[in-house]
């Protein structure tokens, strides 16, 4: 237990002199058929450092993480920081050399040039909060594939993860739980495992159904939000006990922050490295 102040980033979130760093291009995408009518932003991370090539070859692919709300974790000044932190753990060989997929919630109307959260898009908890494969099925037969045209990407599952926070946490996981063929490791920071559009059904869901071969990482604070929809740090704690019931691969780390990055953000390093922590036995 820490006091929210105490959440520091640590130097793995900082840029450091001789780490190669990766490229990062920008997108959109207006043609969805399984969310029509929306628009989105979306970034791709390329790797600098890899055994592999840049492009399509016979060398081994890139590994594969897809983050929701990707602005927020792509930001150079904000919690997360991906880029940066891609960067130093493909480089010290803690994580594999990964393509990362930063994806934002779909506009209904029209979408506006600069990311962020004002406007607030539109389909976000349609997208997100649904139990259901429809984000699966968007990631994985739409956006990806164009993707996957320009970049060698495993097909293996276990090489292949994806995170959010809040919404993007409970979204990330349904795509594991309803897609382990194709996503298998999980980060979610304080995700939203309640009654939104029926995500508090998770924990009962994992109790009563055969595993899955899918590795989760949870994080949460205490002072998480308590409303209407219900209480997230309960929800995140139901999680973890329904989890450790059916003896998944999970690690929960609780704090006492709020609904904010800055907890999941301080141990973002950390969670990657317990993601990742076998990648070289599952490469082969």
């Amino acid at each position: 237990m820490h006091a929210e102040t105490d959440y520091p980033l640590g130097p793995d979130s900082k840029e450091h002199d001789g780490i190669p760093k990766g490229t990062l291009t920008h997108h959109t995408w207006t043609d969805s058929k399984v969310f029509p009518g929306t628009s989105r932003h979306y970034s791709v991370y390329v790797p600098a450092q890899t055994e592999n090539a840049d492009t399509k070859s016979e060398t081994a692919p890139y590994a594969l993480m897809v983050f929701q709300d990707g602005h927020s974790y792509l930001a150079e000044k904000g919690d997360f920081r991906v880029p940066t932190v891609f960067d130093n753990l493909i480089a010290s060989g803690e994580m594999p050399p990964t393509v990362a997929v930063l994806i934002d919630p779909g506009f209904t109307s029209e979408m506006p040039e600069k990311r962020g959260w004002k406007p607030r898009p539109e389909n976000r908890a349609v997208e997100y909060d649904t139990v259901s494969g429809d984000y699966a099925e968007f990631l994985i037969n739409e956006i990806l594939p164009s993707i996957e045209n320009q970049y060698s990407i495993t097909q293996n599952p276990e090489l292949r993860a994806i995170g959010g926070s809040s919404s993007g946490g409970i979204c990330a996981f349904s795509v594991a739980w309803f897609r382990p063929d194709s996503f298998r490791k999980v980060l979610s920071n304080i995700g939203s495992f309640t009654d939104i559009r029926g995500g508090h059904n998770y924990p009962p869901m994992i109790r009563k159904a055969d595993p899955k071969p899918i590795r989760v990482f949870l994080q949460d604070g205490s002072g998480d939000l308590d409303n209407r929809y219900g209480n997230w740090p309960l929800a995140n704690q139901q999680m973890a006990k329904a989890l450790a019931f059916q003896d998944y691969d999970y690690k929960f780390v609780y704090g006492d922050g709020g609904h904010n990055g800055k907890h999941g953000g301080s141990v973002f390093p950390d969670a990657l490295r317990w993601l990742w922590r076998d990648w070289k036995q599952e490469q082969r």
